[in-house]
């Protein structure tokens, strides 16, 4: 009988010098080195930028606080607030060149008007702020957030964007797309106006697992108007090639495991089409892809899946409870 064995082939090399050595050595910390001072670099450029954002929303709101007291004095001259802004913009432009056109200060004016009550994010109030007492504006956000932020005209919206922004660090471009998907909308759905108040002042806050269900979901980056049409495992597969921005649709706590995920139940081989783990809820969640009529066949393996991943966190918390015993 023959037994199997393992066959090593190994090459003699000559030991390295101390030369050689030395080098890989000084190659080592000065590639360390480059990281620590890079970090640093980085960590102040970083600190610049934010910097720079907070004091220029800062000094446009100010601004627009000086163009409200100075119309608020004209107003009873018809036409003085648009010759007020020309002049502005004139002088500006002059010396500072692009960006200060009659449209802009408009856009600063209503900056003002729209936050001149406003005590900072999670807070509403009506109480009025003293002059040159601008609010605590977000490090996270720019002006171009703010600008986002003012197209919204519901202010319980606003806010509710306007944390989950800061919160999520959202750029311009993923806070423009959670507007127009009406994100807050979809959350606010068939909540009473008491958990909609608490949506604008707190953001998203997952307690339970109807929290973190959005309806309708949004595919809008797929690049096709009606993802409906497309079979199931096309859908999956344009799911999966834009996984980031799947799951930022799904929203915070998604985790992704396994598409196509093999589950053995007495013999059989059946698949799920795409398993996520929610780190928040600390569940799984099983997602079944289905562009037709759902029917009772389907509603079945369903039901056959959660059974499935049911079961398999309780084996993980026998397991972790038999090892702490030990």
């Amino acid at each position: 009988m023959q037994q199997s064995f393992l066959l090593i082939l190994m090459t003699k090399t000559n030991p390295p010098d101390n030369a050689a050595k030395k080098y890989s050595t000084d190659n080592q910390r000065v590639a360390s080195l480059y990281q620590k001072v890079s970090g640093h670099i980085d960590h102040a450029r970083s600190a610049v930028r934010k910097t720079v954002n907070i004091e220029m929303v800062k000094a446009y709101w100010l601004m627009g606080q000086d163009i409200v007291e100075e119309e608020q004095y004209g107003k009873a001259r018809a036409g003085y607030g648009q010759s007020v802004l020309q002049s502005l913009s004139d002088q500006l432009s002059k010396k500072y060149g692009r960006g200060f056109s009659v449209d802009t200060l408009e856009r600063v004016r209503k900056f003002y008007l729209s936050y001149k009550d406003y005590q900072g994010i999670q807070k509403i109030s009506a109480t009025p702020l003293r002059k040159l007492e601008p609010p605590h504006f977000s490090e996270n956000l720019s002006w171009a957030h703010y600008l986002l932020l003012l197209k919204v005209r519901r202010i319980e919206a606003r806010c509710f964007y306007e944390i989950e922004a800061e919160r999520n660090n959202w750029t311009h471009t993923e806070l423009q797309r959670q507007i127009a998907s009406l994100l807050f909308d979809r959350l606010a759905k068939n909540k009473d106006k008491y958990a909609q108040l608490k949506l604008a002042q707190q953001g998203h806050e997952i307690i339970k697992p109807s929290d973190s269900i959005k309806d309708p979901m949004v595919f809008d980056f797929l690049g096709t108007p009606f993802p409906s049409k497309l079979q199931e495992t096309q859908l999956e597969t344009a799911l999966i090639n834009h996984l980031q921005d799947f799951l930022l649709e799904l929203g915070r706590g998604f985790a992704f495991l396994a598409r196509q995920k093999r589950l053995t139940l007495d013999g059989k081989h059946f698949y799920a089409d795409l398993v996520m783990y929610h780190v928040v809820l600390k569940c799984y969640v099983i997602i079944d892809l289905k562009t037709n009529e759902l029917s009772h066949a389907d509603l079945g393996q369903i039901q056959l899946y959660v059974n499935y991943f049911d079961q398999l966190k309780l084996h993980h918390l026998i397991s972790m409870i038999a090892s702490t015993s030990w």
